[in-house]
C-alpha cells in the first residue's frame, strides 16, 4: 500500500506542476503567444499538451524509483531536492514566458533549469539507472524548448 501511495503521490505532484504552470500558460495562447513572431521550427500548439502529459508522468515515475531507495539515505534526499529545485523552475519557466510575457526571463529561467534538470539526471542515475534515463527524454525537450524560447526572444 505505501507504495501505490508514493506512486501516486509522485505522479500528482508532476502532474499538479504542469497543472499549475498551465494556469499562467492558457489564457496568453490565443491572444499574447498567437501574436509573436516564432520560428520555422515550432510546432504545432496542440502538441504542446500531451507533450509535457508524457514528460510529466516520466517524471513522476523517475521520482517514485528514487524515493523507493529510501528517504532516510542522504543521497535519495539530495537528489528529491534537485528534483524539486528543477520542479519549481519548470512552473516558473512558464510564469515568466506566459503571464509576465518575457521570454528574455524566460530563457535565464530555462537555461538554470536545463542545468538542474542535467544534475537532477545525474543524481537518479546513481542511485536507479531507469531513473535517470526516465529524465532524458526532459531534458531532450527542454534543449529544445530552449532553443525555441531564445529564437522567440529574438524575433521579437
Amino acid at each position: 500500500m505505501k507504495k501505490v501511495a508514493k506512486f501516486l503521490s509522485s505522479l500528482l505532484l508532476c502532474l499538479g506542476a504542469g497543472f499549475f504552470g498551465s494556469i499562467f500558460t492558457t489564457p496568453s495562447i490565443p491572444t499574447w503567444y498567437a501574436n509573436l513572431n516564432k520560428p520555422s521550427f515550432n510546432p504545432p500548439n496542440w502538441l504542446f499538451a500531451p507533450a509535457w502529459t508524457t514528460l510529466f508522468i516520466l517524471m513522476g515515475i523517475a521520482l517514485f524509483l528514487i524515493w523507493l531507495k529510501g528517504f532516510k539515505k542522504k543521497k535519495v534526499r539530495i537528489a528529491i531536492v534537485f528534483f524539486l529545485i528543477q520542479l519549481i523552475l519548470n512552473v516558473a519557466w512558464s510564469f515568466c514566458f506566459f503571464y509576465w510575457k518575457t521570454p528574455f526571463w524566460a530563457f535565464i529561467d530555462i537555461i538554470i533549469l536545463w542545468f538542474f534538470i542535467l544534475l537532477t539526471l545525474t543524481k537518479f542515475w546513481k542511485i536507479n539507472k531507469a531513473a535517470g534515463a526516465l529524465l532524458i527524454p526532459y531534458l531532450l525537450w527542454v534543449s529544445f524548448a530552449s532553443l525555441l524560447n531564445y529564437s522567440v526572444w529574438k524575433l521579437n
